[in-house]
């Protein structure tokens, strides 16, 4: 197993055998060991702090990992110690992952990235929501 990313809590890996999901932007495994406070971050869209959501799918996925990174920092966390993303994108597509992919190496940098399921679907909460993730970080206790 290749580790790409470790912390003295959180360690990033992918196995041999598996495929390189780098390009993608996630890791296969995420590792956490030790006393860990846990972070469950709900899902945060693209809607600003006004409630103000564009209509563009990149603005959107965007600003929802701004927001992302806003709750994290709220609790004293980064995109360093996020172990998991859920992502869900209404209308997905190879366009739209390559998108999601340029927008998480934007905000997250050159590390590796937290392992990650992204999942289709047909609608949000919200009309004209078109991308959600939620996050799960580990913070030594």
């Amino acid at each position: 197993m290749t580790i790409f990313h470790q912390t003295p809590l959180l360690s990033l890996a992918n196995p041999a055998g598996l495929y390189d999901p780098a390009p993608n932007g996630y890791s296969h495994v995420a590792s956490v060991s030790g006393a860990a406070r846990w972070l469950l971050i709900a899902g945060q869209g693209g809607e600003t702090a006004d409630g103000r959501l564009s209509p563009d799918f990149r603005d959107q996925v965007r600003q929802a990992l701004a927001n992302l990174k806003t709750a994290l920092a709220s609790a004293g966390a980064g995109t360093a110690d996020v172990a998991k993303l859920t992502v869900l994108i209404v209308d997905h597509s190879q366009e739209r992952l390559h998108t999601f992919g340029a927008e998480l190496q934007a905000a997250f940098g050159d590390a590796a990235k937290p392992a990650c399921t992204l999942i289709p679907v047909p609608r949000l909460a919200l009309d004209g929501m078109l991308f959600e993730v939620e996050a799960i970080a580990a913070l030594a206790a």
